[in-house]
């Protein structure tokens, strides 16, 4: 298990990491961490590793873009001084791609992605114990349908950057294609996107394993 014994660990995204968390800031009392893949990695550590005593914290925000982190960067995550931090990104960046794709202004190109992402990790980073990047996802097979197509191109820049800060990658997309060849997407996420309990658990056990937890 990589995370020191009384580290603070916050998580901070989108609607995935979001879900129905608290506000301002969910924290691992009273389920107060949303009802997803946050909430069990949070029974995981406490269940595996007790002793450690981590604290988990979740600032996912439904909706959010890496413009919309950026712009909160401070008050969600600076201020809130964590030991470990965990940033899954990128879904929302895509997808308004093809969900609005008459609103320009709202599309995130790849290059903005990138270099918005590097310099918040830039940001962060030597406050830090340890960086935790997680690769967004579209739970569809195959790789040639044009949203897939280009979530995979957004996560291989989070991959890269992964490798440049020397964080721990959890991959996400390729926890979910595992599961894809033997399930259809819609017993995952009905949209592909938002999962049921099913795909949270997916991310959940992709995230413990990438952090080598004992469980």
């Amino acid at each position: 298990m990589k995370i020191e014994a009384g580290s603070t660990l916050l998580f901070i995204g989108d609607s995935i990491t979001d879900a129905g968390r608290a506000r301002p800031v969910g924290e691992q009392t009273k389920d107060k961490l949303g009802h997803g893949y946050v909430n069990l990695v949070a029974a995981a550590l406490s269940a595996a590793c007790p002793d450690r005593a981590i604290r988990v914290l979740n600032t996912g925000i439904s909706g959010n873009t890496v413009r919309d982190l950026d712009s909160r960067w401070q008050t969600d995550m600076l201020d809130l001084n964590p030991d470990w931090l965990s940033i899954m990104i990128g879904i929302n960046d895509v997808w308004r791609n093809f969900g609005s794709p008459e609103q320009k202004a709202a599309h995130v190109p790849a290059e903005e992605y990138e270099q918005t992402l590097n310099r918040l990790v830039e940001s962060a980073r030597p406050g830090l114990n340890g960086l935790i990047l997680m690769t967004p996802y579209y739970i569809e097979p195959n790789r040639a349908e044009p949203m897939r197509a280009m979530m995979d191109d957004y996560s291989a820049i989070v991959t890269q950057l992964a490798a440049r800060h020397d964080a721990v990658l959890v991959d996400t997309q390729a926890a979910f294609d595992s599961v894809l060849e033997h399930i259809h997407p819609t017993f995952i996420a009905g949209d592909r996107v938002h999962p049921f309990l099913i795909g949270h658990m997916i991310i959940a056990r992709a995230w413990l394993n990438a952090m080598q937890t004992p469980f």
